[in-house]
Formats: structure tokens, sequence, C-alpha cells
């Protein structure tokens, strides 16, 4: 169901969208505003874009007819902004040039630097950058291998937004999550790229949370930490096309942290490559903790390349040893499926499905699996705990072959 729903969304989507461009410019307002051109935006990397971009998004809103803002190409300077609907009119914010952030993390009141809120029928297109300028950040003391760097802003916030197409964008270096999806409906990225260094701590490519109708397609994603993380409350999520590494996989979770999480239901992953990531399609949960649950998650047609961990569902994770490991998980895991999934695996465990014992995996299809190791600690292996998976068409290695060690190698 989750492939059609989306389909059609992303079917609406374009439709809208068609309809601004052909109507941009109509009466009552709308039309091309240009930041440089009439609110005198300046492309010297120093004079903040902040003013212009407001002034051109609050005409922008108030107009009854489509309306497209153009940020030229050129190098710019931007402080903050966020650009608030409701708008009476779809709206394109069509980036050319390169946005680029402040460098000083201490420069921001919150955790954001550009965000868009509550705007329905929007779209961000232009083939731009938007720069986080990030590496100063990465350094920035207790952050690397520590549990949060929550104050740190977020490259793009998509918040409460229905009807969006974001296409042909870049966001690169981020000091934190370099896209971030809360509360939105019918929402397609396509033709996404992301660039950050694989030292880059708490740098997810897209974060989903509490979203209905989320399409990733035909996007790199390289960074530091997961390319698509997909939080609670997740719903008819579609990945597809997508390059992820370096980075940590595409991952449902962590899950089951937090008091009153949404369930996750109906995420597809498929045709995706991993290079040499740390994990390849993931689904964590935290052990004790909170209740949850997450069903109907199709993982179809991965390859992974030195992937050290290509196949997992860890419910014991753990990181920074934070957690009461000796409890169990209490997110119930059910209708999961692995299918036709091969390559390399960078460590022996290619396929790892550690389940709670309270809460067992329900339905989980192992289908087509052929992942590799070469190294001196032996071929790959499979390893299984509290499941039983229904297995079909070929299985290298042979499905929940080995034995669960004492103290599993903790995930990233």
């Amino acid at each position: 169901m989750a492939i059609q729903f989306n389909f059609v969304s992303s079917m609406l989507i374009l439709v809208l969208l068609s309809i601004s461009s052909i109507e941009g410019q109509g009466g009552g307002g709308g039309g091309v505003i240009d930041v440089v051109a009439k609110f005198g935006a300046k492309a010297d990397e120093k004079t903040d874009l902040s003013k212009p971009l407001l002034d051109a998004w609050k005409e922008a809103c108030a107009s009854t007819s489509p309306s497209k803002i153009v940020i030229p190409k050129g190098i710019y300077f931007l402080s903050t902004a966020t650009l608030d609907g409701p708008c009476k009119a779809p709206i394109e914010l069509q980036v050319q040039g390169t946005v680029k952030a402040p460098a000083d993390p201490g420069a921001f009141k919150e955790p954001k630097w550009i965000a868009f809120n509550r705007i329905e029928n929007f779209k961000l297109s232009g083939g731009g950058v938007f720069d986080g300028q990030g590496t100063t950040a990465y350094k920035r003391e207790g952050c690397k291998g520590h549990d949060y760097c929550g104050s740190l802003p977020i490259n793009l916030r998509f918040d409460f937004l229905t009807n969006a197409m974001i296409q042909d964008i870049t966001t690169k270096d981020s000091k934190q999550f370099q896209a971030n999806v809360l509360g939105c409906k019918n929402i397609t990225f396509e033709h996404f790229t992301v660039s950050a260094p694989d030292e880059s701590p708490n740098t997810d490519g897209i974060h989903i949370g509490r979203s209905d109708g989320v399409n990733v397609l035909n996007s790199e994603i390289k960074t530091g930490d997961d390319c698509v993380s997909i939080g609670d409350g997740s719903k008819n999520l579609v990945i597809n096309g997508v390059t992820c590494g370096p980075g940590h996989g595409i991952s449902i979770g962590s899950l089951g942290l937090f008091k009153n999480e949404e369930p996750v239901d109906g995420v597809t992953v498929k045709n995706c490559t991993m290079t040499n990531t740390s994990n390849g399609v993931r689904i964590k949960t935290w052990p004790g903790a909170e209740p949850g649950t997450c069903s109907n998650i199709h993982f179809e047609d991965i390859t992974v390349t030195n992937v050290s961990s290509p196949i997992i569902i860890d419910q014991k994770y753990c990181p920074w040893n934070k957690c009461k490991i000796n409890e169990e998980s209490k997110v119930k895991l059910s209708n999961i499926s692995f299918k036709n999934i091969h390559g390399t695996s960078a460590r022996p465990e290619a396929v790892k499905i550690i389940c709670s014992a309270t809460f067992p995996c329900e339905n989980v299809e192992l289908v087509d699996i052929e992942i590799t190791h070469s190294g001196p600690t032996g071929p790959a292996v499979s390893q299984c705990s509290n499941v039983k998976p229904k297995v079909s068409g070929k299985q290298n290695p042979a499905a929940c072959s080995a034995p669960i060690p004492a103290r599993p190698t903790p995930t990233a």
C-alpha cells in the first residue's frame, strides 16, 4: 500500500506545482520575485540574506496567485530564516546559488538554520546549495562520542508541510541533521544531495518523524550518521534509488527511548546502494525503556559493498552504554521482509537479527540473501535471536546458522 499511496501523493504534488509554474504570472500578486533585483540581496558572502528573503516570502505568502522566489547564482550569507505559512497560494523557492550559514556554532540561538513551517503546496528547487559550514562544530569538545549535540543547528527543517517537493537541492556540512522532516503529509525529496564527511557526528542525511507519505527518490547521501533515519510516527514511506555512503546506512529508529512514541507503519526501502557504511538496512530499538510498535517494513533490491552490518535488527541498541542492557526491548516488531540483498560485508556478521525476548519479532522474511565476507575471521555468518524467520530462495550465509555471542558487537 505504501508504494501506491506515495505514487498518488507524488502525482498530486506534480499537478499542483505544474499549476504554480503555469499560473505564476497571474493576478493578485504572484509571479517571479528576484531577491536581488527587487529586495537588494547581495551575493558578497557577508551581507545577510535574511531580510531580503523574508521580505520576498512575505510578499509571496500574501499573494492569491502562485509565486516563485528566485535566489540567483552567486554565494550568499544567511544568518538564519524561518519561512512561515499558511500562505494563500502555492510558492516555489528556486535557489540557484550557494547559501552559507555562520561558521560559528555560537551564532545560533535555536537548533535550526533554515526552517519551512506550516506551508501547503510548496516547492524548493533550483540546483542550489545550502552550506552549513559545520567543520568547526564537528571538532567541538564533547560533541563527537556524546549522545547529542542537540543545541547545534539543523540545516533544513521542514515542519508541518502538506504537498511539498524538494528537488535538485544540495545540503552540505550541516552542524547537526542535514534535513529534518516533522509532522509533514505528502512530501517528496528527489535528486536531493547530502554531502558531509564521515567523521561528522549526528549529521543524519534526512531524519523523518511523525509524517505520512514521505518519498526519498533517486538521491545521493554521504554523511557521518544515518543516511536516512526514520523516527516514531512515520507512516507510508518510500525510499527508492538512494545511494548511501559514507554513513550509517538506512535506519528505522532508534525507537522505544521516549514515552508516548507513535507507531511506525509502512516503510519500503528499495533499489538502494550502500558503500563503505557501518550498517546497511537496520531497525534499532532500545532495551528496557518505553513500549512501541513497528510493522510492515520492507527492504528489497539492496546492494551492499564493504558494509559492516548489512542486515540488522538490533533490539539491544545501546550507544554510549546509556541503557538498561540487561532488560528487553518493549517495542514490538512485525511483518518485516528482507528480499534480494546482495554484496559484501566488512565483518563476518552479515545478517544479525536480535529481537526482544519479551516481544519476539513476528513474521520476518528472508528471501534471496547473497552476502559474502573474506577475512581472517572466516566467512559471513547469520545470527538470530528470538525470531523464527520465513526463509526462501538463496541464503548465503545460511539463515540463523551461527550462535549469538554473549556480548554482541555494538552498532553505531
